[in-house]
């Protein structure tokens, strides 16, 4: 069994964090070892936030370092680019693809770069872009990105739709477990 390695990257306040949870509970079930960091910039006032989640037999340590990340899932396109060297050649990077400001564009000192992802795939990453928000909105609410999300990186993951749906209802509020569940299902049969 070897060790598969997923970042998940974004910005504070998008629930990369319950994706991480989410994630992490999946593989626990299904009997890995797993290990998960969490890696905070100023999440509060919408800076960067990064989460490890290693599995595997026996799984040391949660840091995944360049060039090892087997799935690169990230919030936001600039986020993406930022952590692309983390990925491993054959590995994939699902990307949201809504655009939001970071401090210096906000401020007028930079300008965003709107091409961003044809620099990733043209540099040989194998990237996944998907509205997601546009996705969580049709969901119900557009804090179910994350959602969405992990419902595109289970179309390469290997488990079952199912096994997802039951870590879905253990760690998501039961409120919101409908929405969330709906907003699964459309990243996973997105573009069906």
């Amino acid at each position: 069994m070897n060790t598969t390695s997923i970042m998940i990257v974004g910005v504070g306040g998008q629930g990369s964090l319950l994706a991480s949870k989410l994630l992490g509970r999946l593989l626990m079930n299904e009997g890995y070892d797993v290990k998960v960091s969490e890696v905070h910039g100023m999440s509060q006032r919408g800076g960067s936030v990064v989460t490890y989640v290693r599995c595997g037999e026996k799984v040391y340590s949660p840091v995944i370092a360049k060039g090892e990340a087997d799935f690169i899932v990230s919030f936001e396109k600039l986020e993406g680019a930022r952590y692309v060297d983390c990925l491993k050649k054959g590995g994939k990077i699902i990307v949201n693809t809504q655009e939001i400001d970071p401090m210096p564009v906000i401020t007028g000192a930079a300008e965003y770069p709107h091409d961003i992802l044809e620099e990733v795939k043209k540099n040989g990453a194998d990237v996944d872009g998907i509205d997601a928000l546009s996705l969580a909105v049709e969901a119900g609410s557009a804090k179910a990105t994350n959602l969405v999300l992990m419902g595109r990186l289970a179309k390469y993951f290997g488990f079952d739709e199912e096994k997802w749906m039951t870590a879905i209802e253990q760690v998501v509020k039961p409120k919101f477990i409908d929405m969330n569940k709906k907003a699964f299902d459309l990243g996973f049969h997105y573009g069906e």
